[in-house]
């Protein structure tokens, strides 16, 4: 990688409402931003083109690598990433200069930007942005922990691994739908689309909400053409 190249990793929250100070300053410095298209009619992708757009800053799309799905999850992710470096490798080597990456939310959660542009260069930068927990607790008005106590961060894939380790103040990451299993009777603070127009938040006993939750994510999905949700659990 040429000595040239420099790249800003910088997190924009939900969209153009939500670009810090910060982010807006590190966006206008950039020559170029790199977005993968993940096909499909990528709707997350438009929102990307409307911070660039906004900043003046051109937006360099590349096809997305397709992550193989059918056997072990961390080869396949680390496949994928090898992918990705190599996409993102070739744009920077023929450009050169200042290269952005628009993160959804904050790099440091459950993002994997950072991990592959260490692959590429060293001489790289991370602006942080409004993290997916943080539009949560003030969707709900709320703490995302009770006094003095721990809140353990993690993914649905984990979370039976986390209750049955004797977390009891979760909040969930990576949704693909609302099914946790054996918490009936926990408390739920739920929100998919935070910070956008397509936002939608529900909350109370798991066993009492589910429904309304899997009905409202759907509304949710169908009116922005594409969902992010999140949700606390709290033991009674």
């Amino acid at each position: 990688m040429s000595e040239l190249v420099e790249i800003r990793v910088i997190g924009f929250g939900m969209g153009p409402d939500q670009v810090t100070p910060e982010a807006a300053a590190a966006l206008r410095g950039c020559d170029y931003v790199i977005a993968a298209d993940k096909g499909h009619e990528d709707d997350k992708l438009a929102v990307r083109r409307a911070i660039c757009a906004g900043a003046g800053v051109e937006l360099v799309v590349l096809v997305d690598p397709e992550r193989d799905r059918s056997g072990d999850y961390a080869a396949g992710v680390r496949a994928w990433h090898e992918a990705r470096v190599a996409a993102y490798r070739a744009v920077l080597e023929e450009r050169g200069g200042t290269a952005g990456l628009l993160v959804w939310g904050d790099p440091s959660l459950y993002d994997s930007t950072i991990r592959v542009v260490e692959r590429l260069t060293d001489d790289f930068t991370v602006v942080p942005g409004i993290s997916a927990p943080q539009q949560l607790a003030a969707a709900h008005r709320m703490v995302l922990h009770e006094v003095g106590q721990p809140v353990l961060v993690t993914t649905e894939r984990r979370l039976p691994e986390a209750v049955a380790g004797g977390a009891t103040n979760i909040v969930v990451m990576l949704t693909s739908g609302f099914s946790p299993v054996g918490v009936d009777d926990w408390q739920v603070w739920w929100g998919a689309n935070l910070g956008t127009s397509s936002a939608r938040i529900a909350s109370g006993r798991v066993g009492e909400v589910a429904d309304t939750i899997r009905r409202v994510r759907a509304e949710a999905r169908a009116v922005a053409g594409w969902v992010m949700d999140i949700y606390l659990l709290r033991a009674p």
